[in-house]
């Protein structure tokens, strides 16, 4: 039935098409990213042949970590927020499908109405029981159900459907963003504090052979063997040791406050951390870049389903120039005086094809055009930009690994030096041939490198994680064909 009525609707409404409103201004879609681009420097390399697993953590084998973790992801504030927004985006998208579906409704109607002298049912206004007439007062009523449809013969609705996808696709991609920053964000402060932790140990022995330093240093002075200037440079050494040793024990206690903020819970529920070994470098890492970085960052994956909702809102922009059809339909009763409103006589049946032509309009439909282009434009740079910067962090955390590499392989000999040096005083004391004091004074240089090489090496399993995270962690989503944002682009040049 409908189809027919369409035959018979298009003929006579073709010569009115012709009034339809214009586009009159319609730039090209901005171009997308060249592939070259999302490559690596050739003097870029990346460690090993493949990429961060889902639950990168666990390979550290740190029950610590693991729970830290795993609290942060059911009680971050941050992440439940983004899941908020994926259900306020799923919302957007039953709402815009139920605009596009079969809209109907029960009626039920009572008015009392004084009927006037002049108007269409002036006859009723006056007292003739011959015509029905029992005026001028009446209980009208009105009873049925009542239907309307749009015809979404330019797919406009369709459009606008796949536009709320795309959104609530985008939403999902920054939830699993925001997961992949928080668990990041927890496994850095936790290396943190561990690397901290390890500065202590090393401190706190080093402050032992400082103190022991000073007190031979008194006592030669209290013998008048050595003039008091050795002994207050000692005094001056182990102060500088409990400074560093004071900051580094407060550096704990802010690290511990960032975490559980960070994971959302209060001090009692965070639990006590542990000294624990810092982790030998061992991420999973692609040897070279390509498209498949697109897929593997949540945060891209993001910035493209919302380029390619853009390119439906567009289209959806596009047809609301065209005309449009509907039908309304209503059946039940209805009645001048509420005695007859369900008798047989009474039934009221409407059906009501519709067609609208947007004619002039004063450039509203132009701007709504105007403004889906630009927004679609704008996300694409956006899109282009994060793409350089994902390539830009991947290449930058790759670059700082291999120089924080070959620092702990340069500072591991300087300590094999150093305990060379260090073994050979103390064997020197033992046999006699030099006092405690010669054989610590060459222990402290030691004790020193290996308090640098703790820090390089906290910096380096933290600047891994910060790897990780620009790989994607262990994110892939090929939900969206990954060519279809960019021929889309393509096709509305």
């Amino acid at each position: 039935m409908t189809y027919r009525f369409l035959r018979q609707l298009v003929p006579i409404a073709l010569p009115f098409f012709a009034a339809c409103a214009i586009v009159h201004h319609d730039s090209p879609p901005a171009a997308m990213i060249a592939p070259q681009q999302i490559q690596l420097a050739d003097d870029i390399h990346l460690a090993n042949q493949d990429w961060p697993s889902a639950r990168w953590w666990e390979q550290r084998h740190d029950r610590q970590l693991n729970g830290l973790i795993e609290l942060a992801l059911a009680n971050a504030p941050t992440l439940a927020i983004a899941r908020e927004h994926v259900s306020q985006a799923h919302a957007q998208v039953e709402l815009i499908r139920a605009a596009a579906g079969l809209q109907s409704a029960a009626l039920a109607e009572a008015d009392r109405e004084h009927v006037s002298g002049h108007g269409f049912l002036s006859a009723y206004a006056s007292h003739d029981p011959e015509i029905g007439a029992y005026g001028p007062w009446y209980w009208t009523g009105l009873v049925g159900l009542e239907g309307h449809y749009d015809l979404d013969v330019w797919g406009k609705q369709n459009d606008l459907v796949r536009a709320a996808l795309g959104e609530q696709s985008a939403r999902r991609a920054e939830e699993a963003q925001a997961e992949l920053e928080l668990s990041v964000g927890v496994a850095q402060i936790y290396y943190g504090i561990q690397t901290t932790y390890a500065s202590l140990g090393v401190l706190r022995q080093l402050r032992e052979l400082r103190a022991f330093e000073l007190d031979t240093r008194t006592a030669r002075h209290e013998h008048g063997l050595e003039a008091s200037t050795q002994m207050e440079v000692a005094r001056a050494q182990l102060l500088a040791i409990d400074q560093q040793l004071a900051s580094t024990s407060e550096q704990v206690v802010h690290a511990r406050e960032a975490l559980r903020a960070l994971a959302g819970v209060s001090s009692g529920d965070l639990p006590p951390i542990v000294p624990a070994p810092l982790p030998v470098p061992s991420a999973a890492l692609p040897s070279t870049l390509s498209y498949e970085l697109l897929a593997r960052r949540p945060d891209l994956q993001a910035m493209r389903w919302l380029v390619q909702a853009s390119f439906d809102r567009i289209d959806a922009a596009k047809a609301a120039f065209y005309p449009s059809f509907d039908i309304t339909a209503f059946f039940g009763f209805n009645a001048l005086r509420m005695r007859d409103l369900f008798t047989h006589s009474s039934q009221q049946i409407n059906l009501i094809p519709g067609l609208t032509l947007p004619i002039f309009d004063g450039g509203r439909l132009n701007a709504n055009l105007h403004g889906a282009r630009t927004s679609s434009n704008t996300l694409i740079e956006q899109y282009n930009q994060a793409v350089l910067d994902a390539v830009r962090d991947v290449a930058q955390d790759g670059s700082a690994i291999d120089d924080l590499e070959r620092r702990v392989q340069l500072q591991q000999q300087r300590l094999d030096a150093l305990a060379l040096v260090s073994d050979s005083a103390e064997a020197r004391y033992r046999t006699g041939l030099a006092d405690r004091a010669t054989a610590l004074q060459a222990r402290a240089p030691l004790l020193e490198g290996r308090l640098a090489l703790v820090e390089l090496s906290g910096d380096e399993t933290v600047q891994e994680i910060a790897l990780i995270k620009a790989l994607g962690g262990g994110y892939r989503n090929e939900d969206l064909p990954l060519a279809q944002a960019e021929r889309r682009a393509q096709q509305a040049r």
